[in-house]
C-alpha cells in the first residue's frame, strides 16, 4: 500500500521556473522541493508565539504593575503620556 498521495497544484510560469531552477541547483526532485517548503512553514509557524500567548503575558505583566485596576480613562492618558514622550525624545533639534 502507497504511503503518500499524489496531488496537482498550480504556478504562475515565473514561480514553476523559479522553482525548477531551484530543484536543479539543490539536486532535488520538485516533490522534495516542496516538502521541504512545507517543513520550513510548519516550523517557522510553530517558533512564533501565538496572539493568545502575547496577550497572557500582557496581561500578566500589567497584573504584576498594577496596571489591571487602571480605569479606561486612566489607560489613555498614559498612552497619550507616552506617545508625547517618544515624540519629543524623537524630535530632532534644528541647527543654526
Amino acid at each position: 500500500m502507497r504511503t503518500s498521495k499524489f496531488i496537482t497544484i498550480s504556478l504562475p510560469p515565473e514561480q514553476l521556473k523559479t522553482a525548477e531552477r531551484l530543484a536543479r541547483k539543490q539536486n532535488r526532485t520538485m516533490s522534495e522541493l516542496f516538502r521541504e517548503g512545507l517543513r520550513r512553514l510548519e516550523q517557522e509557524e510553530q517558533s512564533q508565539p501565538t496572539m493568545a500567548a502575547i496577550l497572557a503575558l500582557l496581561r500578566a505583566e500589567a497584573k504584576a504593575k498594577g496596571l489591571d485596576r487602571m480605569s479606561k480613562r486612566e489607560i489613555d492618558n498614559e498612552i497619550a503620556a507616552a506617545r508625547r514622550d517618544r515624540s519629543t525624545k524623537s524630535a530632532k533639534p534644528s541647527r543654526r
